[in-house]
């Protein structure tokens, strides 16, 4: 909810008047915002997948380590890591001269289109944000892959062809979201984007800021057992409406 309300009323302020304008400030402050929200993502995810492997590899230990205290660290620690870490690239950014044009091609102030507005040397920012990003990606999703690995030699240790089928859906919802997440993020701030159109950039930041979000509500809905019972009671209250 809050990366697309950062980034979608902009942007559909931008489609609808074919242009807009916004204060340098507005924009780097959007591009603060998106950053710390897409960092704490990153760390909630790895922490998801932490709970799952507890869950599964560990689930007689699994209340007595993952209690609410712990719960409340995980949460607090990602919030707080997502916004500090993002205000290194925010001070960088603040110390460059912006002299030369003043038109973003994009729908979002993102980092790569903000930069080219600059008239300083961005060499040192675009150093530092890679290391930053290839951190707080490459070894969340390294750490997500080993807890996946656990998880799967757990899961075909399972005898019974239900029960491997059972434990496995309790994490599959958390691994789409992982999968369509880490997937843009790789592509857009990790992998040298030589060669990228700015057409394509568009549309791998789409993915990330407005297609995961969405259809995240729907993806952890259809594993919930309660919203599978009140949209089965719904349609079934509108069969008989209807008839």
């Amino acid at each position: 909810m809050l990366v697309t309300s950062t980034v979608v009323p902009v942007m559909v302020n931008v489609t609808l008047a074919d242009g807009g304008s916004l204060f340098l400030t507005g924009c780097i402050t959007q591009f603060f915002f998106f950053g710390s929200l897409a960092i704490t993502q990153c760390l909630l995810l790895t922490a998801m997948s932490y709970d799952r492997y507890l869950a599964i590899c560990n689930p007689l230990y699994y209340s007595v380590i993952m209690d609410y205290k712990l719960c409340i660290y995980l949460v607090v620690g990602c919030w707080s890591l997502g916004f500090v870490l993002t205000l290194i690239p925010i001070f960088l950014i603040k110390t460059l001269w912006f002299c030369g044009p003043n038109v973003i091609d994009h729908f979002f102030c993102d980092l790569g289109p903000l930069l080219e507005l600059s008239c300083s040397d961005v060499s040192i920012v675009k150093y530092e944000v890679l290391s930053l990003s290839g951190l707080l990606t490459i070894i969340p999703f390294l750490f997500i892959v080993v807890t996946y690995v656990y998880i799967f030699v757990t899961i075909m240790k399972i005898t019974c062809i239900t029960g491997r089928q059972k434990t496995f859906s309790t994490c599959s919802s958390h691994l789409t979201v992982v999968c369509a997440y880490y997937g843009t993020l790789f592509a857009i701030y990790v992998v040298p984007r030589r060669g990228y159109s700015t057409t394509v950039n568009k549309v791998l930041s789409l993915m990330y800021t407005v297609i995961t979000p969405l259809f995240n509500p729907i993806i952890y809905g259809l594993r919930n057992q309660e919203i599978k019972m009140a949209m089965q009671n719904y349609l079934c209250a509108q069969n008989m409406w209807w008839k």
